[in-house]
């Protein structure tokens, strides 16, 4: 691609070879072939041991605008999307799950929604016009009391903060990374810091399926100690460093100049 694209979406892959090929293919077709969109699709490939790289290879004839980032060990869920994000060029970034779990036309809601002014967008599963299909119920029941617990921790509306499924303004990515986390408690990361930075966001109902190919990386019980460092540091950094981070929020609009003797 010639010109910097419109759109970035990263992909984080572990042995996702039977899903990956019509994840790109959906995808695509929609946001390419049938709206115009000007998208790059980072691809990350997470220590897969199956062709998940061979399937994605295999679109980058029709869809050059494909890339491939290799990772090597130890892999992780936040590694794979700190990597991609190392490499995206797009005004808008969106974070997209290779199980087909997510919708094109709910990236295109995103897309849309960004051009409208706001500087993030927040998916729901769980608010009127949302649809979900086989959730799990453990997960699901699991889900609502984390997200629950975050909605009072941090004063939002927001129900989902835990779903990766989300897009940013490419500078909100750059002023609150780097991003730190390891494995899944990276949504919740990238999630909060934008929040608690004050940036514009807006949520918005979208769709979501459970996979039918392959199992989830998700072990919830070794998450779970993950996700409360995360929730409890960036709690704590709005309780006691409000001051500092909004500041940082202030020096988005006056930023520093270099200037010369004779200015």
């Amino acid at each position: 691609m010639s010109e910097a694209p419109e759109l970035s979406v990263v992909i984080p892959a572990y042995n996702e070879q039977e899903n990956i090929g019509p994840c790109l293919d959906e995808l695509l077709e929609f946001l390419i072939d049938q709206h115009g969109i000007s998208t790059e699709v980072i691809v990350v490939n997470d220590n897969s041991q199956d062709n998940t790289e061979s399937e994605v290879f295999k679109r980058r004839d029709r869809w050059p605008g494909i890339r491939v980032v290799r990772r090597q060990a130890p892999g992780g869920f936040g590694r794979a999307i700190r990597a991609g994000l190392e490499f995206v060029t797009g005004e808008v970034v969106v974070i997209y799950m290779a199980d087909r779990s997510d919708h094109p036309k709910d990236v295109l809601a995103y897309y849309r929604t960004i051009q409208e002014g706001y500087d993030c967008v927040f998916g729901s599963r769980f608010v009127k016009g949302a649809s979900v299909q086989r959730y799990p119920r453990v997960k699901l029941i699991v889900n609502r009391i984390v997200n629950k617990a975050v909605q009072w921790m941090f004063w939002t509306d927001m129900n989902d903060l835990t779903n990766a499924f989300k897009a940013y303004r490419r500078t909100v990515v750059e002023h609150c990374g780097p991003y730190r986390a390891c494995h899944f408690n990276i949504t919740l990361e990238m999630s909060l810091s934008a929040l608690i930075s004050g940036y514009k966001i807006k949520q918005i109902p979208i769709g979501w399926e459970g996979r039918t190919w392959g199992s989830s990386n998700l072990r919830m019980q070794e998450m779970g100690r993950r996700y409360l460092c995360t929730l409890l540091m960036l709690f704590f950094q709005r309780v006691l460093m409000s001051d500092d981070v909004r500041a940082e929020s202030d020096r988005r609009e006056r930023m520093a100049v270099e200037v010369t003797p004779n200015q």
